[in-house]
């Protein structure tokens, strides 16, 4: 079988293919020839993804699958949530998105966050839904080299490590996507 997985971020697609099994194969959005951004217009996570998959099926007419992640921070009311990519501006800059965050932590004490994954599915004229949830904290720091985003500052609960100290799969073992894929792989493998 061949997925079309709407996305050109490579971190994102090594994560994923190492999860994957191996009689499915993955194709990114730069494999299909889509070079474009998809526009990520919906005011929520699962709209978001949907709007991706939605993009493949409608013009590239192949079965795919989307996902959109939103960092949710208790003390600032679920921001960055369904901005986290552009907290900091359009340019999609993860160390400026982790500078806007923790300069707006600074002095609260409940730095509580949790990630979460929506994955859009479109198979066979079939739409379908996984969500992925990973409680955790923000940490004052960045610690870790490994991953992307806000890997770094985040730590799940029941670790002594941020995502950004992990290896690609000890993370998936926590993992919002880890979850939301995981969920993904089980329907797929029905």
């Amino acid at each position: 079988m061949k997925l079309v997985f709407a996305t050109h971020n490579k971190n994102k697609l090594q994560e994923v293919q190492a999860l994957f099994p191996k009689d499915i194969t993955l194709l990114s959005l730069d494999d299909i020839g889509c070079f474009e951004e998809i526009p990520e217009t919906a005011d929520t996570i699962d709209g978001n993804a949907i709007l991706k998959a939605n993009f493949v099926k409608e013009h590239y007419h192949m079965d795919c699958f989307a996902d959109d992640t939103g960092l949710e921070v208790k003390a600032l009311n679920g921001e960055p949530g369904v901005h986290s990519a552009r907290y900091a501006g359009t340019h999609k800059d993860n160390e400026a998105n982790i500078d806007k965050l923790l300069a707006n932590l600074e002095n609260r004490e409940n730095r509580e966050a949790r990630f979460k994954t929506v994955i859009a599915l479109n198979l066979e004229g079939h739409e379908l839904l996984f969500t992925g949830v990973c409680e955790g904290t923000i940490l004052k720091e960045r610690k870790g080299e490994h991953g992307f985003g806000y890997d770094a500052v985040f730590q799940p609960n029941n670790s002594e490590k941020s995502f950004g100290e992990m290896e690609m799969e000890e993370k998936s073992k926590h993992s919002h996507r880890g979850k939301a894929l995981r969920n993904l792989i089980e329907y797929l493998a029905k």
